[in-house]
């Protein structure tokens, strides 16, 4: 009992030390801010869209990146100016941010679990299937009838987001086209998700799919990601291009912006 307590907190430390919660000193990028009421979620939500340049230059649609974790004092300040860089270096081409700032985090990116533990980091979990709805029919609906948008998505973000972005990527996988995902909380619901991978992926969608994840060396993570990726290694699934990064010497609190050029140019270019 003890050691379940322990692992607990280590968990709570985690989840509470993610990218969202943490402070920097980024920028923030000229962006547009909208209001949706979500009948589906039953709540407003608060979405910030950024923009390239060449986007007011000329009258092209643009793919689109969407994000959780997007809040301007989350993760969509980094994320826009790191893409405003990469562009401006010809490492990419132009696309559209989208980022959907939290209300209830660990509701919304958090699926079902039996798992008593995990119902204790927040009074309410469990309600990805929701949050992918509102995605899926509201936002994505609200995105491409104010801008210019192309048939091409894709979705990014870490930890509890990594697990959004991978429990997608399994269960629903023609909601993107690509998925980036950071140090996944792959530990959630006694690592359903890992264990069921290779059950779930024999019956993968026959639509071409990209999947760039990456590990730390976080021990409460770590393993888990890891048996994901010694499960993808034995799949042959032709028109899935995935690539795992080990990076054994970040931390769950530095693996998103260590690794994030190098999983934003090597998806953005898989085609």
């Amino acid at each position: 009992m003890k050691a379940l307590q322990i692992n607990l907190i280590l968990i709570l430390f985690l989840l509470s030390s993610c990218s969202s919660t943490r402070t920097y000193n980024d920028s923030i990028p000229t962006h547009e801010t909208i209001k949706i009421e979500s009948k589906i979620i039953g709540e407003t939500r608060t979405i910030n869209i950024w923009t390239p340049d060449i986007y007011q230059k000329n009258s092209n649609p643009l793919p689109v990146l969407y994000m959780p974790d997007g809040g301007i004092k989350e993760d969509f300040p980094h994320i826009a100016n790191t893409l405003a860089k990469l562009i401006k270096a010809e490492k990419i081409e132009p696309l559209i941010l989208v980022g959907i700032e939290n209300t209830q985090r660990r509701r919304d990116l958090t699926g079902p679990t039996t798992i008593a533990k995990d119902k204790e980091i927040a009074p309410i979990v469990g309600g990805s299937a929701n949050f992918s709805a509102f995605i899926k029919d509201e936002l994505f609906t609200e995105i491409n009838k104010r801008y210019r948008t192309t048939n091409e998505k894709g979705i990014i973000g870490e930890s509890l987001a990594g697990l959004f972005v991978t429990e997608t990527f399994l269960q629903n996988p023609d909601l993107f086209n690509y998925y980036i995902a950071f140090d996944p909380s792959l530990w959630w619901n006694a690592k359903y998700l890992t264990n069921n991978a290779d059950k779930i992926l024999s019956n993968f969608t026959k639509n071409a799919k990209r999947f760039w994840f990456a590990a730390s060396g976080t021990e409460e993570i770590a393993p888990t990601v890891n048996q994901f990726a010694k499960i993808l290694t034995t799949k042959d699934i032709p028109n899935l291009k995935w690539k795992f990064v080990n990076a054994p010497k970040e931390k769950h609190s530095t693996i998103y912006r260590a690794t994030k050029e190098e999983a934003i140019i090597w998806t953005l270019n898989s085609n």
